[in-house]
């Protein structure tokens, strides 16, 4: 099982949130590396500096996969077939297998993208 984390995820750990935390480290003590992608980063990100320093640290222990091409054409895909417009939570949800977790703020957009896509993920509150 792997953690999959959208921006609601990445700004609980920057503002310090003790479950996300422990959802972090636990996925470390399971030898598993969570997974995001660079445009929910472009969603967190505002900029280094001490405000950041949290989301600095957690993106060392995380597994950011490029908004590539390929990713890309297969969220407009999914976003065709969801009936949906968000590419990020698209592709959000097209680097989840069957089992993984998607940790996000945004369980309404995420759940049909899910359904659309035929993963079986849990999709967990940040």
């Amino acid at each position: 099982m792997t953690l999959v984390l959208d921006s609601g995820a990445l700004i609980a750990l920057e503002r310090n949130d003790r479950a996300m935390w422990r959802r972090l480290k636990a996925a470390q003590l399971q030898a598993t590396v969570p997974l995001t992608h660079g445009g929910v980063i472009g969603q967190a990100w505002r900029g280094k500096g001490p405000r950041q320093a949290l989301l600095v640290k957690a993106l060392a222990a995380i597994d950011v996969r490029p908004l590539d091409e390929a990713l890309g054409r297969a969220a407009g895909e999914l976003l065709a077939a969801a009936k949906r417009r968000d590419v990020i939570d698209a592709a959000l949800v097209l680097l989840a297998d069957d089992g993984d977790e998607i940790v996000t703020s945004d369980a309404d957009d995420i759940e049909p993208l899910a359904r659309a896509s035929g993963r079986h993920v849990e999709i967990v509150s940040a």
